[in-house]
């Protein structure tokens, strides 16, 4: 009897040689491990509302942003025409356009542009051509500077952002 508990009287971290041989050659059972494919789905139905849900709300959001800039681009375009006319004594005419901020219109002496970066005329957003024109259709205000907008349709004033 003494032998029998001294043999079961040992420390935890000692396991019998056997032991360790039997986890090194066990075969992995079914339970151990992985997911099963009711969790994946579940995980994947998951992920498919919250993309469903969240994906519109960022598209709206990057519509906003890019309808601000539109309106920002358009303000700073107005303070590049007032140099413009500051300049040579007159905005662009509409057969000019915004072309006139890029490269000398003939017959225009005190030009000190370019007054754009660009090597072309300024494009909105959407990366259309803004629609210009010199005199304004509209009543109070000198010229017209609109952006077409994501449509791109320049003949649809409803879309159109204009300079304030």
């Amino acid at each position: 009897m003494i032998r029998k508990s001294m043999a079961t009287a040992q420390p935890p971290a000692f396991r019998p040689r056997s032991l360790e041989i039997k986890l090194k050659n066990r075969k992995p059972d079914d339970r151990d491990g992985g997911f099963t494919l009711l969790e994946l789905l579940v995980v994947i139905a998951i992920l498919g509302l919250l993309i469903g849900l969240v994906a519109p709300a960022a598209l709206r959001q990057l519509g906003g942003a890019k309808n601000s800039v539109a309106h920002q681009s358009i303000q700073r375009l107005g303070q590049v025409l007032d140099l413009y006319r500051l300049d040579v004594g007159q905005y662009p005419s509409t057969e000019e356009g915004l072309q006139a901020l890029v490269t000398r219109p003939a017959g225009v002496d005190n030009w000190n542009g370019p007054y754009v970066k660009d090597n072309g005329p300024p494009l909105d957003p959407w990366r259309h051509a803004y629609v210009y024109r010199n005199p304004s259709e509209r009543a109070g205000h000198d010229y017209d500077l609109c952006s077409a907008g994501s449509g791109g349709n320049a003949a649809s004033t409803a879309t159109q952002i204009c300079n304030p």
